[in-house]
């Protein structure tokens, strides 16, 4: 009879997602799962085979909640600006509130793993373009009522906005400004114009 999982697989994966947060891959060991989830080396095997397959999973499970929560924040009743300001308002506030200035999960893999792992780098690329799109959308939106130029175009202005994300959430590593990221969405908001 095979035997029965002793944990919470959606707990482990938040737990995993945590440490490899503050320790990065390849600052966490084996070790160090085993201890902070709390589950012997046997049962991690088991239920995930290795370390890589646990990361991925976990980073799966990291963005998937945290591209959930964006989307959350676009108010078809609001002007494009509008949504992009708090789209960007969030992503800062968000990062702004942990006072032990991680980032973004997502991105600190990007530039730990992408260059060197083909499977995790395809799990970025994938993850950077839906939230690319949803910029897109939005920008198409406010270019079709007018509100935002449309040359350059949706796609390239999508980018750019997605671009300034990527370096707050970089940013936020070293500094925890507010002054900052204020100036950044507010520089970003009049590239619309």
């Amino acid at each position: 009879m095979p035997r029965m999982k002793d944990f919470d697989e959606n707990e482990v994966l938040a737990k995993a997602v945590r440490l490899f947060w503050h320790k990065g891959y390849n600052g966490t060991s084996m070790e160090d799962l085993v201890d902070f989830l709390g589950i012997s080396r046997s049962s991690l095997y088991r239920a995930f085979t290795d370390k890589h397959t646990l990361f991925k999973k976990a980073l799966y499970s990291y963005q998937q909640f945290s591209f959930a929560q964006v989307r959350e924040v676009i108010d078809d009743t609001v002007t494009a600006k509008k949504n992009i300001r708090n789209l960007m308002e969030f992503i800062a506030g968000q990062m702004l509130r942990d006072k032990q200035q991680k980032g973004c999960f997502s991105v600190n893999t990007e530039v730990e793993l992408a260059p060197h792992d083909r499977e995790i780098k395809q799990m970025v690329i994938l993850n950077d373009r839906q939230t690319e799109d949803l910029f897109y959308k939005v920008v198409k939106k406010g270019q079709e009522t007018g509100e935002i130029k449309k040359d350059p175009d949706a796609r390239m202005r999508a980018r750019f906005i997605f671009n300034a994300v990527q370096g707050m959430r970089v940013t936020v590593k070293s500094t925890s400004d507010k002054a900052i990221f204020d100036g950044i969405i507010k520089l970003t908001l009049s590239s619309l114009d």
